[in-house]
């Protein structure tokens, strides 16, 4: 339906909209406030890495982080704009553009905000030098607990709310796994928390991110959940906002309040286009976000390889940072990943689609 199409679409040009709007105001106060990080760079454990730095010198220093708050910003703006709109005008068409609801987006709204919110508040420490580590920040164990404690919320409200316990196959059917749901649905979210260190080259997480949601968007829209995809449509379009100022030289960096909040999000949307309405979207999650699947794969190499072979395998991880060491400029890499995220975003769409057809 037509009203559907511009449901999926309104929103958002909206966010997008919204996005560039604020983006001063905000860039303004990171600036002011010199929200940067104030040291070299640490890995997610809080160790040095230099040859990070070593290639970032020139440009690192002095750019803001915290640049994920115009994403989730512009999405919360967007949502109470279109709710405000639909309580002051009601009527078919103001109703029908609220896209917030319990069924379909209340979870992934509250995954984003939450997930934001507390990568805010790592991204202040950091900034402030304050924290579980000399970059400051708080420490990998207590992010790792807390994006824990998210995904039990998660997987409660599958389990139990909803009567999840089912994983959909392509091509095959559905299997049901009983109260195994749960810590699937936790590794899951961890793993694709774990994929948020893309978040290291100017435009490069943003791009990624944006191909991921839209390939959701497409597979939501076509399993009728139009609610979820206008809601998938309205975090591209803040991303397209965050990208306008974050190509090269970046006004500012995503940061944790960007790639937790859409990591966790990405995760949870993927459920809920899976078993729950005889969608396939979680086991093409790792095509779908291919770029994110090669980065966990390629840290994971590194760490197994150092531990048992004490020899890299990369010059550094993730793999993003290991084409830069052999020369590749950073927007090369950038640029290629986009590449590889639009194209494998559609190979994973036509594989949930056909898998939902037969």
């Amino acid at each position: 339906m037509v009203i559907d199409t511009v449901k999926i679409f309104i929103p958002a040009a909206i966010a997008f909209f919204v996005g560039v709007g604020i983006t001063p105001i905000l860039s303004h106060y990171l600036y002011k406030y010199k929200m940067w990080r104030k040291t070299g760079k640490v890995d997610m454990g809080g160790n040095e890495t230099p040859i990070f730095n070593s290639l970032h010198k020139d440009y690192e220093s002095k750019t803001p982080k915290m640049g994920g708050v115009v994403i989730w910003g512009s999405v919360f703006l967007t949502v109470l704009i279109i709710w405000f709109v639909a309580k002051i005008f009601p009527g078919t068409i103001t109703n029908k553009l609220n896209f917030l609801n319990r069924s379909q987006t209340w979870l992934p709204f509250f995954t984003l905000i939450v997930g934001s919110l507390i990568g805010l508040i790592d991204d202040f420490l950091e900034a402030k030098g304050i924290g579980d580590h000399a970059a400051g920040g708080l420490s990998l164990k207590k992010r790792l607990f807390i994006v824990f404690l998210i995904s039990l919320v998660g997987a409660y409200w599958f389990f139990v709310k909803l009567g999840v316990s089912s994983v959909a196959i392509p091509f095959d059917g559905i299997v049901d796994i009983g109260w195994l749901f749960i810590p699937f649905f936790s590794l899951v979210m961890l793993t694709v928390y774990a994929s948020g260190v893309i978040d290291g080259i100017d435009g490069l997480a943003g791009g990624v991110f944006a191909s991921a949601f839209a390939g959701y968007a497409i597979i939501a829209q076509y399993q009728h959940q139009i609610d979820i995809a206008a809601f998938c449509t309205v975090i591209v379009g803040a991303i397209l906002a965050f990208l306008w100022f974050n190509i090269p030289p970046a006004r500012f960096y995503m940061s944790e309040t960007g790639s937790m909040g859409l990591s966790l999000t990405l995760a949870v949307v993927a459920f809920l286009t899976d078993a729950h309405v005889d969608g396939k979207g979680i086991l093409v999650l790792p095509i779908i976000a291919f770029p994110l699947t090669i980065t966990v794969l390629s840290n994971v190499i590194q760490v197994t390889s150092k531990k048992l072979r004490h020899k890299k395998v990369f010059l550094i991880a993730p793999l993003h940072h290991h084409f830069e060491a052999i020369g590749w400029p950073s927007y090369k890499v950038t640029m290629r990943y986009w590449v590889i995220s639009i194209v494998f975003t559609l190979i994973g769409v036509i594989i949930a689609l056909s898998g939902h057809a037969l």
